[in-house]
């Protein structure tokens, strides 16, 4: 995104939006929008901030004149108003304000220059408060760096997970070993305050998809069980039922041969014999 050769013949008061070179692979082109999706998952709803990716930084009126900028592979900037429209971000153009968080998306023939030269430019000309550097291709190369009080950078210390706080924007980035749009690797992700991954927009999809149908499933467990209960309740009262009918049987029977019993009785007495003889 840095070469600048090829624009020093253009007017001096127009700027460039594209250099016309694509990022180093397709994993860095996903790597920058797991990034920006992320932060916009992370930070919904609100919409005082802006963060951008493979696009310019133009911070200052006469080094524009030069062509000398830089294109952060992902940048935040807070405090902002994240509606507008950007092309590029024009430090004059945003009352000075730089951007507060920057990663950079290493490669073999980047890596030397994102840990030298752009980390100097992005601790002294822009102050940015926090600058990270990481390789797609290598999951132990997450390195950050930290304003400290002398406005120099610290390096920042990774916790127990391997992962590396970003106080600006209350998260923490590390490694994620997964599959994005087709491609497994170990991405770099950002994760809330409690340790939760920021799940990307079609994650989150997905997540929702999922409990929606555990939810189904749920409901329709509840329904099947209560049916169930239904059927065995219907199936008591049919037994009760035929309980009560053959108790019923049982009643008419005796009923009858009392009756029979009764007649045989009064038959014995009309010939005068006593039934209790017999």
């Amino acid at each position: 995104m840095e070469t600048v050769s090829s624009y020093l013949n253009l007017p001096k008061d127009e700027l460039i939006f594209d250099d016309g070179e694509p990022l180093e692979t397709n994993r860095h082109r996903i790597a920058m929008n797991v990034l920006i999706d992320s932060v916009y998952q992370a930070f919904l709803p609100r919409e005082d901030f802006f963060a951008g990716g493979n696009m310019f930084v133009y911070y200052s009126a006469t080094q524009q004149m030069n062509r000398d900028f830089r294109g952060p592979d992902f940048f935040v900037t807070l405090n902002v108003d994240g509606t507008v429209d950007r092309k590029a971000w024009i430090v004059w153009q945003e009352n000075g304000r730089y951007p507060d968080v920057i990663v950079e998306l290493m490669s073999d023939s980047t890596a030397n220059i994102d840990k030298t030269d752009k980390k100097t430019l992005y601790e002294q000309i822009f102050k940015t408060r926090e600058y990270y550097i990481y390789d797609p291709y290598d999951a132990t190369s997450l390195q950050g760096w930290r304003l400290n009080g002398q406005q120099t950078y610290t390096e920042i210390v990774a916790d127990q997970r391997g992962w590396l706080s970003c106080e600006t924007l209350q998260l923490y980035l590390g490694t994620w070993e997964g599959k994005i749009l087709n491609e497994s690797a170990f991405w770099l992700r950002f994760y809330d305050l409690r340790g939760n991954l920021v799940l990307l927009p079609k994650e989150e999809a997905e997540l929702e998809h999922q409990r929606a149908e555990m939810e189904r499933q749920r409901a329709e467990t509840e329904r099947q069980q209560a049916e169930m209960e239904r059927q065995r309740a219907e199936t008591e009262r049919q037994q009760a039922e035929m309980e009560r009918q053959r108790a019923e049987t049982e009643r008419q029977r005796a009923e009858t041969e009392k009756q029979r019993a009764d007649l045989l009785a009064a038959k014995l007495k009309e010939l005068g014999i006593d039934p209790n003889e017999i």
